[in-house]
Parts: structure tokens; C-alpha cells; sequence
């Protein structure tokens, strides 16, 4: 679900007009609805209630301080990939004992600021990196906890570029080589081996996959939690979103899926059969989930243009904003935030000013009759949308609004050309 809809034409979230939103803040400009991050949150913690679990929100996907600080009040933990991340939960009132720390290239001072807080966890990705955390916790007096992320070599149905338990991929340790590794962890005097860790790629949209690796690696955790007293097993994240929706008239809303998404509770139904019983707490590690559908990015139409073979939609927000579709091809629904009174389409790009013939949002796509000063606001933004922006172009970053009923916060202001060169000497 999410809280994005039209009321008497104006596509609201929550309680909170978009198109005031762009008036009142400007665009391009991103939008979160706190009542769906929320919601998500309570029933993915509810549909693993039979567990012993831990929720660890993946900071990548949105690391906005706020946001953080309504997960941290929930008692979620955190899934951490860099000392910048940690930093970001510490400061938002979150749990650094509730963290793992994942990521294969981890600094020494990242490792060191780490154990100074006490993280729940360190996911290991390499021997090399067993070495040098259990030379840095002696430096420092320090018994640091680790987990050994398994690269399961498990295929799923996603980009390549998302993809991360496939042999060929940087992530993890192979599976065949594990319980070596873990002898020779076990020698190391300041480590503590506390669990296993494995994570298989980003919108997945099949729950077989999950049920897949759990089954691969349950005699593992076994055997791991007799010989060395493992406390969890963490199962990493993944849950893909829809994407593709049909947008329906009214104040219904919309929710007409064509994506193979599942449901939470077939996620559920999938896996708890095959936990349940562990002797180890599970840990999972969403992202995408809980933020994806919880945020749209507003953008204004400068120009229509048209060619001999095409009309493009420009805008004002581009792929520094907002870089999925040229990264990976990742999509995102485009809609007026006035509802359009004719059921008439047109075939156009909708396209950024940045100086790229990859700053698209859209090639091809069927669209209502657009304006030049209309808001079109980009669906499904609230992950890997800002966390992935940049000033390429030397654009200014957009401005963030946290909405909870009728109530817009600003969350992040929008950056100045003073912030764009404040770090700079000359």
C-alpha cells in the first residue's frame, strides 16, 4: 500500500496536496509519506511475529535523518554499509548496539568507529577483512562481533547491477569454503563470532528464491550454532515493490499491480515454515520495502519540444536527482498531480537538463496532455532517489518533505550555490 492519491483532482499524499507541496518548496523536490514507511514497518514486523527477529532497516535505500528517527522509535535496527551511515543513526537516535555493519570494503577507521559505539555486528565479506578487524580490536582492547556473509551462489530474477548472490559476484564468501573460514576465525583472539549473514540482490519479485537459500543454509546455521554458539542468522533483504501501477480516477486510489510482486504474508508463508524452530534469532535487513513506495520526486515541465520523431517533456529534475532509470532501466510511473480530465494518451520522453542523452525518466511512454508549468511527480522515488543524487552539472540538490497526515516538514532544505562550493579552497 501507500498514502499517494487523488482528492478532487489533486493527487494528495496523506492529507497533504503535491501541487501546493511544489508551490510552497519548490521543485524538483522529494516527498515521504510517514503513515506508509510506518505501515510497512509494522506489517512486515507482524508477519514475522512467530520468529525471534530483528528488523535492520538498510540505510542505502534512504538514510534521511528523520525518516531514520520514525524507524528508530519503532525499535528497528539498522543495516549499515559505511562510518557515514552509523554516523547518520547515532544522530538520529537509533541504537548503534542494533547495527550491522555490512559492506566489502571497510575502512580501518570505519572499523575502529565502529567498535568505539559497539555495533551489534560486523558482516564479514572476505578473510582478509576477518584479519585486519581482529587487528584493529586488539589495537583498541576490543572483542569485535562478526558475522561471515555466505555467498549462497543463489540465481535471482533481477538487474545485474542488484544482483549479489551469484559465485560471480564481489559479495560474500562462497558456501563450500565457510566452515574453514570459521576455524579459522574461531583462532583469532579478538573476534567473537556471533552469526551468519547472507543477501542475494535487491527487488526481488518471487518468494522462491528466499525459501531457496534459507533451506541451502539452515544445516549451516545449525552446525554454526553448535560449535561456536552463533546468536543469529541474518537472512538480508531484497523484498521487491511494484512498480507498474495503474492509476485509477477517484478517491479510491490506485493499487492495480502488473508486476509479480508477492505480499508480505506470502513472504511469510514462505519462510516461516522453514525457520520456525531455529535456535538462533533471525535477522532481516529490508530496504526498498519499507521506503520505495513511500516517496514520490515532484518535478516541474519547463518545454515541450517537438521533433521529427519525437516530443520530449522537458523538466527541471534530472538524473543527478534521480539516477535509477539511467543507471539500471529501473521504471517509475509518471503522473500529473491534476488529474487529467481526458482519458486521451500521447506518446513522449520525458527527459532532464543535464547534458547527457541518458538523463531520461522515460522513452516512449504513454502519457495525458502536458503543460508546460505543470508538476508531474515521479512514483515509487522513496528509495535509492536521493541517497543515489549528486551535483553532477553542479545542480543543486532538492529539498525533502517528511508529510505525516496534513502535516509537511521540511526534513532537508534544499541546497544553495553557497552549500555547492562550501567545502572548496580558491
Amino acid at each position: 500500500m501507500h498514502s499517494f492519491r487523488y482528492r478532487q483532482g489533486l493527487l494528495h499524499c496523506e492529507r497533504a496536496s503535491l501541487e501546493e507541496l511544489a508551490s510552497n518548496y519548490g521543485t524538483p523536490l522529494y516527498v515521504y509519506s510517514s503513515q506508509t514507511i510506518l505501515e510497512h514497518y509494522r506489517k512486515l514486523d507482524l508477519a514475522l511475529a512467530d520468529l525471534d527477529h530483528e528488523i535492520c532497516f538498510a540505510l542505502k535505500a534512504n538514510s534521511n535523518i528523520s525518516v531514520l528517527q520514525l524507524l528508530a522509535k519503532e525499535g528497528s535496527g539498522f543495516d549499515i554499509v559505511s562510518g557515514g551511515e552509523l554516523y547518520r543513526v547515532i544522530r538520529a537516535g537509533g541504537d548503534p548496539r542494533k547495527c550491522t555493519f555490512a559492506g566489502a570494503g571497510k575502512t580501518a577507521d570505519e572499523i575502529a568507529y565502529a567498535l568505539s559505539v559497539d555495533v551489534l555486528s560486523f558482516n564479514v565479506e572476505s578473510e582478509q577483512e576477518l584479519i585486519a578487524i581482529n587487528e584493529i580490536a586488539g589495537r583498541l582492547g576490543k572483542i569485535a562481533p562478526v558475522a561471515l556473509r555466505v555467498n549462497p551462489d543463489v540465481a535471482v530474477e533481477t538487474h545485474k547491477y542488484i544482483s549479489t548472490g551469484k559465485a560471480e559476484n564481489k559479495f560474500g564468501i562462497g558456501f563450500e569454503r565457510i566452515p574453514e573460514v570459521y576455524r579459522n576465525a574461531a583462532r583469532l583472539r579478538n573476534l567473537r563470532l556471533c552469526g551468519i549473514q547472507t543477501h542475494i540482490g535487491s527487488q526481488i519479485t518471487e518468494v522462491s528464491p528466499f525459501a531457496e537459500v534459507i533451506t541451502k543454509l539452515l544445516p549451516l546455521v545449525a552446525s554454526l550454532q553448535k560449535d561456536y554458539g552463533i546468536e543469529f542468522f541474518s537472512i538480508g533483504g531484497g523484498i521487491g515493490i511494484a512498480y507498474h501501477d495503474a492509476l485509477q480516477s477517484g478517491d479510491q486510489g490506485w493499487w492495480k499491480n502488473h508486476e509479480p510482486t508477492f505480499t508480505i504474508q506470502e513472504y511469510a508463508d514462505a519462510i516461516l515454515p522453514i525457520l520456525r524452530g531455529i535456535p538462533v534469532r533471525v535477522l532481516i535487513e529490508p530496504g526498498r520495502y519499507l521506503v520505495g513506495n513511500a516517496g514520490v520526486l515532484l518535478t516541474r515541465v519547463l518545454y515541450i519540444k517537438e521533433s521529427p520523431t519525437k516530443t520530449f517533456v522537458i523538466v527541471d529534475s534530472g538524473m543527478n536527482d534521480l539516477i535509477r532509470p539511467a543507471l539500471y532501466q529501473g521504471y517509475h510511473e509518471i503522473v500529473p498531480v491534476r488529474e487529467s480530465a481526458s482519458e486521451k494518451k500521447f506518446t513522449v520522453d520525458v527527459v532532464g537538463p543535464v547534458c547527457e542523452s541518458g538523463d531520461f525518466f522515460a522513452q516512449g511512454r504513454e502519457l495525458p496532455a502536458i503543460r508546460a508549468g505543470e508538476v508531474l511527480a515521479l512514483m515509487s522515488a522513496g528509495a535509492y532517489g536521493f541517497t543515489m543524487a549528486s551535483n553532477y552539472n553542479s545542480r543543486l540538490l532538492p529539498a525533502e518533505i517528511l508529510v505525516t497526515g496534513a502535516d509537511a516538514q521540511i526534513v532537508r532544505r534544499r541546497q544553495t550555490y553557497d552549500d555547492l562550493i562550501s567545502l572548496e579552497m580558491g
